[in-house]
């Protein structure tokens, strides 16, 4: 039994200003870092800043790899430059839970969000995201992170 609460409910689209990379596991922690001050940086040079906590997308590739998105809600649709650019996430039904701790052990929140679905009649479309709401900076203990992790999906009932 999974001690993830899980709530379903429905998301607009959310704009995003983002940096895109393919990147191996060992190398997310540093690339993440360097992404958030990029696009932070970029929004202030263009007179913005961000509408939310940052967040991160990943699309695994087998063997480590991933295909990863990275950075802030911004609220409106951003003109990228360099290699900052203008991105969504995806507005339709979504599944979200809290998971508290380090993020190397995200596995069982990610496995309680596709039973969820599962068990509520629906399948889940596109990666899900992480929206990263402690600092860790200021709270230094990784058991005391919080990652709300947000999986899309679609009823079966609209399903084709």
């Amino acid at each position: 039994m999974s001690s993830h609460q899980i709530q379903g409910g429905a998301r607009r689209e959310q704009p995003t200003a983002v940096r895109r990379a393919t990147i191996d596991v060992s190398e997310i922690g540093n690339w993440l870092g360097a992404t958030y001050h990029a696009v932070v940086t970029f929004l202030a040079t263009h007179g913005l800043s961000p509408s939310g906590p940052p967040f991160a997308r990943y699309h695994p590739l087998g063997q480590g790899r991933f295909r990863a998105e990275a950075g802030f809600p911004v609220a409106t649709t951003i003109e990228g430059e360099d290699d900052v650019s203008a991105s969504v996430l995806p507005g339709g039904l979504v599944a979200t839970t809290l998971h508290v701790g380090p993020y190397d052990a995200m596995e069982p929140a990610y496995q309680a969000l596709a039973s969820w679905v599962d068990e509520h009649g629906g399948k889940t479309t596109g990666d899900a995201w992480e929206i990263y709401l402690s600092d860790t900076d200021d709270e230094p203990d990784p058991a005391q992170w919080k990652t709300e992790i947000v999986q899309p999906y679609q009823a079966m009932s609209t399903m084709g």
